[in-house]
């Protein structure tokens, strides 16, 4: 298979991270005769410096022209610290996600057997977690009118929803748990909220169609709860924009880092790809940034594209990595955490050779051998 990839490295340690998913994606190409072209173009901070503009006309050109997007991720401390800043990094983000139609954020979050000591919750209660969740990406209260006072007193955000909108992304998540563990769970503030109530009665009626899976409901406050108390119950997550964002940075505690966790942006006829962590700026340039979540972004996107078992290689890379504590500061247990390049020098390793020894793995990452 050929694919055209538009790559957007961003801000921080975006570029960094997506080096060594571009180093996995090219070490698939190889193994298993793909053709992968990139094509890289600017979004956010680095961006604005550049053309003023957070999404370049080129870069939406360069994307629309694209099989896929792989998204790096963006973010800088001068716009961060100042909200008076009319132009933002963000707002890149935001706009590609609405001129690309991804309405639909697919966030998987898994307790690794390896990882479960590195969590800040107990073993017993996240042993066995596998959950997926679904952020509706489009609407909400991120692209709702806003409004501020003439003497910036006051100010509101609307948040505002459609039952097209709503029933769209619950099709993706029922078909998903149809193929799972048959459950979907609608976190929303019904009690509360007018349009939390239309994404209740809206999925509730289409659930109809979907009868060998269970509907429940949270409200999203206890659903945070839950998450921390007993997230094993469950297993596809579906909720509204504000709410999945929260959620599922909230989720990423679960697996012990932040740097693990991958997602996709789907429903337009273009997937875009990212890790969901932030830039972490003050990191940079360092080699401590944990590429694996942009790894597993690559994993996904070649599941977009059917190639489940190029993407599994992936995944059992990524087990062995973790397994042999070849991982960066956030989840090194041995004191001796290796740089961002080399975990993505292990798992391009892994992916030519899965076979070779615990030991062979080793003495490669610290240089003592040479595969042959």
């Amino acid at each position: 298979m050929k694919l055209n990839i538009a790559v957007l490295p961003g801000d921080g340690i975006g570029p960094e991270v997506t080096r060594e998913a571009i180093k996995v994606l090219n070490a698939i190409s190889v193994e298993f005769d793909h053709t992968f072209v990139y094509h890289e173009a600017l979004v956010g901070a680095t961006a604005i410096d550049a053309t003023g503009n957070p999404l370049p006309d080129e870069t939406l050109e360069t994307c629309n022209s694209s099989d896929a997007v792989l998204f790096g991720a963006i973010g800088h401390p001068k716009y961060d610290n100042d909200p008076s800043a009319k132009v933002r990094p963000e707002q890149g983000l935001l706009k590609l996600r609405k001129e690309l139609g991804l309405f639909a954020n697919i966030r998987p979050v898994k307790a690794y057997q390896t990882l479960l000591d590195k969590s800040p919750l107990k073993e017993d209660i996240i042993q066995g977690t596998d959950i997926s969740i679904y952020r509706e990406l489009t609407g909400g209260i991120y692209f709702g009118e806003k409004h501020l006072s003439e003497d910036g007193t006051v100010a509101s955000d609307l948040c505002i929803y459609s039952q097209e909108e709503i029933e769209r992304i619950a099709h993706l998540a029922f078909k998903a748990a149809q193929s799972r563990n048959k459950k979907v769970t609608l976190v929303d503030k019904a009690n509360v909220l007018e349009s939390s109530r239309l994404w209740r009665k809206v999925v509730t009626e289409l659930a109809s169609q979907y009868p060998d899976v269970t509907l429940d409901f949270l409200f999203v406050d206890n659903a945070a709860m839950q998450l921390i108390l007993n997230p094993k119950q469950f297993d596809v997550i579906l909720t509204e924009n504000m709410f999945g964002d929260i959620i599922s940075d909230e989720a990423s505690v679960i697996g012990g880092s932040i740097g693990l966790l991958a997602s996709a942006s789907v429903g337009g006829t273009i997937g875009l790809f990212e890790p969901i962590h932030g830039s972490f700026p003050e990191g940079a340039g360092k080699g401590i940034a944990n590429p694996i979540a942009s790894i597993l972004s690559a994993a996904m996107l070649l599941e977009h594209f059917g190639l489940h078992e190029e993407a599994a290689r992936i995944h059992q890379a990524v087990e062995k990595a973790l397994e042999l504590d070849i991982t960066t500061p956030d989840l090194n247990r041995s004191n001796a955490a290796v740089s961002t390049a080399k975990v993505g020098d292990f798992i391009e390793d892994f992916i030519a050779n899965p076979d070779d020894t615990n030991m062979n793995f080793n003495n490669i990452h610290l240089g003592q051998s040479t595969i042959i």
